[in-house]
């Protein structure tokens, strides 16, 4: 579907940035409703200051969801589709403004986390129960992150220390066997605050293929946080998460573990210079055991330290930066190398004329395996009142090869990493009560990586393709009286440019509308998601159909710091796929699902 050309003629029709969000204004005359985000500009930043088309989901419309998986949150928002082998922790797939699951960054905390063998992150493993707040930033943002940030930034924040609480527990049962139970504690001793909680979820799952068996998953996570206030005004954090388990799968099953550690020490250095400094780690381990052959285990590790400075005059800011990593691997299998450095230096520039906004942002990587790189971004941004705005952006990115394509048997070590140049145009309005917000972009992708036969036959990944992706991207919401909705469109045109065929497994259009209502100690609310055809595979002769859900939801405080909530995803039992295993054989959704949790909040 060509849809460019409807795109630009409807940038804008008033449709809206979701209202979710980490901070509201006040409800003042003239006072606007606008989302404070930090991931688009490495600091506090209202989403139209940040002059990036950016979707906040909050801890409200988190626990109001109560969601199964984290990427239960992403699916429909503006940009985003998603792409599964099967429900209940199975390999997922997140495509960014239609691009590949390795060119969108998951940041959690702050910390990068991915295999580094693969290039993308394990979406299914993550735990959305231990998770507060999600911020969604589209298009690139290699000038600030450096590889892989080229169709999107996703950062998770894990839950944190909160003087309003000192606790919680909860407890549930679902459907195909499910239950579940989770906990948290939160302590405040003078200026330093702790917090731990955890959960341990398990289910006999479902087929995942058609007159398949049932495949189940079980997963035991934890989040650890101590914040101690410095006397200076600054802060020193440590964060420890983990999550561990195992998932079966169509021929054997996985054990898994992700794991971040970060301490970052934030220092004001005088009125004018803020200094912070971040040393994380971050692991994503796994070992297979297939019902047949000979199990095998992928494990990764990064490193990384990162050195921020902000300097501020007046109402202008300048940003400047030094990250270095390193990436080690250890498998079974065998790979000619298993370790590789990188270095960053960066800069970003944020000025301020009154009503109009100028961000520019430069980046430097030198990598040991595919050599250097340098991404820079320009953003201009005009308020014509306080409510309404129009931006302007172009940003070029890359996403570095895995070590699966340099290194992986039969793999490529002079393969360069994929470039992209993006443009994008937006305007919104942001109210007391509700938002719109809508963009047109395009994307351009070279040196594609793809693997193939060679002369000799032998399949090896070389820099063969070139991918054009258009879209508009169109949401709306209000928060009023106890009702809260939002909605969102993209239409996506994902054009691998050598073949003129459509990208593999995006789908073309999506739309998405949640919509909740209070009423007293009472809540209800529901999600509907419709997705169009995609094809499975890149010569598009193998057609995914679309296909629509419904998920329902209710909740209910029944006495004081007590509550219980019944939700139930795809209400209408809707049997759908999203990828194939074969030809033959498709990947099916688990259907009709229901869970009945209670909670009880420690005051």
């Amino acid at each position: 579907m060509k849809v460019f050309h409807f795109v630009a003629g409807s940038l804008l029709v008033p449709f809206a940035l979701s209202p979710l969000s980490i901070a509201v204004a006040q409800e003042s005359t003239g006072a606007t409703l606008d989302p404070i985000v930090v991931t688009a500009t490495l600091g506090p930043k209202t989403v139209g200051e940040s002059l990036a088309s950016v979707t906040v989901i909050d801890e409200q419309s988190i626990r109001e969801k109560s969601p199964s998986e984290f990427s239960e949150l992403l699916r429909g928002q503006p940009g985003v589709t998603v792409s599964s082998s099967g429900s209940f922790g199975k390999a997922t797939t997140v495509y960014a403004r239609g691009t590949a699951n390795d060119s969108t960054l998951l940041l959690v905390d702050g910390i990068r986390l991915r295999s580094a063998t693969s290039g993308g992150a394990s979406w299914q493993y993550l735990p959305v129960e231990l998770i507060e707040r999600v911020e969604i930033v589209r298009g690139p943002r290699s000038s600030l992150y450096g590889s892989d940030a080229v169709g999107s930034v996703i950062q998770a924040f894990t839950l944190s220390p909160n003087d309003a609480s000192k606790g919680w527990v909860e407890a549930g049962a679902g459907n195909f066997n499910t239950r579940e139970g989770s906990a948290g504690v939160s302590v405040r001793s003078g200026n330093t605050h702790l917090s731990l909680s955890g959960l341990h979820k398990e289910t006999d799952g479902t087929a995942i293929v058609t007159n398949g068996e049932d495949k189940g998953f079980h997963n035991s996570a934890g989040v650890a946080r101590v914040v101690h206030e410095l006397d200076s005004g600054g802060e020193a954090s440590l964060l420890v998460l983990q999550s561990e388990g195992n998932t079966e799968y169509e021929g054997g099953d996985i054990d898994f573990m992700l794991r971040t550690v970060g301490l970052r020490l934030e220092t004001p250095i005088s009125d004018y210079w803020n200094n912070a400094v971040q040393f994380s780690e971050s692991r994503d381990e796994t070992e297979n055991f297939p019902t047949s052959g000979t199990p095998d285990n992928y494990d990764t590790r990064t490193r990384t330290a990162r050195w921020d400075n902000t300097f501020a005059w007046s109402v202008h800011e300048l940003a400047l930066g030094a990250e270095f990593s390193s990436d080690e691997i250890s498998s079974s299998q065998d790979y000619a190398e298993d370790s590789r450095t990188n270095t960053g230096l960066y800069s970003q520039l944020r000025l301020n004329f009154g009503p109009t906004d100028l961000q520019m942002s430069l980046r430097a990587d030198d990598n040991e395996a595919y050599g250097k790189n340098e991404t820079g971004a320009i953003a201009f941004g005009h308020s014509f009142d306080r409510s309404h705005r129009v931006r302007l952006s172009y940003g070029t990115a890359f996403r570095a090869p895995t070590f699966n394509d340099l290194y992986y048997p039969g793999a490529n070590p002079q393969l360069k990493a994929e470039e992209s140049s993006s443009v994008e145009l937006g305007v919104s309005g942001h109210y007391q009560r509700w938002f719109w917000d809508a963009a047109v972009f395009q994307l351009d992708v070279d040196n594609l990586i793809a693997w193939q036969p060679g002369s000799s036959g032998i399949w090896s990944p070389m820099n063969v393709n070139e991918a054009r992706i258009r879209g508009l991207e169109w949401s709306t919401g209000f928060e009023h009286d106890g009702w809260r909705s939002d909605v969102a469109l993209t239409l996506l045109d994902p054009e691998n440019r050598k073949t003129g065929k459509q990208l593999e497994r995006r789908a073309d259009r999506t739309i998405r509308f949640d919509l909740s209502k209070q009423l007293g100690n009472w809540s209800a609310g529901g999600t509907f998601i419709a997705e169009g055809e995609r094809y499975n595979d890149r010569s598009n002769t193998d057609l995914l159909a679309g296909f629509a859900t419904l998920d329902l939801r209710a909740g209910w405080n029944f006495a004081p710091n007590w509550s219980t909530r019944l939700t139930m995803a795809n209400v209408l039992d809707k049997e759908y796929s999203t990828a194939k295993k074969s030809k033959n054989l498709n990947y099916i959704s688990a259907g009709r699902t229901a869970m009945l949790t209670v909670r009880y909040d420690i005051q």
